[in-house]
């Protein structure tokens, strides 16, 4: 197996890839969530193992869409109106920043413009796409189990480790 990494010519850490590879190294763990995985590499730094050698892999990909709701034309020009007066505030903030002497114009009118073009272009973005999807939702990228990878120098180590957290885990529980 070659490795995946080079060291630097001015440390003794390893360079990190430029394009996408193939993890590398042996499995020391194996996760239900991302959220142990991060938990059990955290052990390995509190125990100073060398997580410069550690990966973790998300094995089994796949796309969750979580449906939020209905998609309707009041709900697009709330939204649409919230998000263009934050905007128009914020253009406003910056314009009478830049123009002392005006006073409260600036700020009004980057709220109204900000207002009516995020309604505007909201609009014909809904309308054009209203037969294709009716709903509003937010997807994530998830895995079925995360992996915790170690070069194997030091793989043997990490297992042992990992082991005994899992212990005390099983003890405490």
């Amino acid at each position: 197996m070659t490795e995946a990494f080079t060291q630097t010519t001015f440390s003794q850490q390893p360079a990190r890839p430029q394009f996408p590879t193939l993890p590398t190294g042996w499995p020391i763990g194996s996760y239900e969530s991302y959220e142990q995985a991060q938990q059990a590499v955290d052990h390995l730094a509190g125990a100073d193992f060398p997580v410069t050698d550690v990966t973790i892999v998300g094995i089994q990909p796949m796309l969750v869409e979580r449906i939020a709701g209905r998609m309707s034309w009041g709900k697009m020009l709330g939204s649409a109106a919230v998000s263009g007066a934050v905007f128009g505030l914020f253009l406003g903030l910056v314009l009478s920043m830049l123009n002392p002497g005006a006073g409260l114009v600036p700020i009004v009118l980057g709220l109204v413009a900000g207002i009516a073009f995020n309604l505007l272009f909201g609009a014909l973005g809904y309308a054009a796409n209203r037969n294709k999807r009716g709903f509003v939702s937010q997807s994530q990228l998830v895995a079925q189990r995360y992996d915790v990878l170690s070069q194997p120098r030091n793989a043997e180590r990490g297992r042992q480790l990992l082991a005994d957290l899992a212990a005390r885990s099983a003890f405490t529980h």
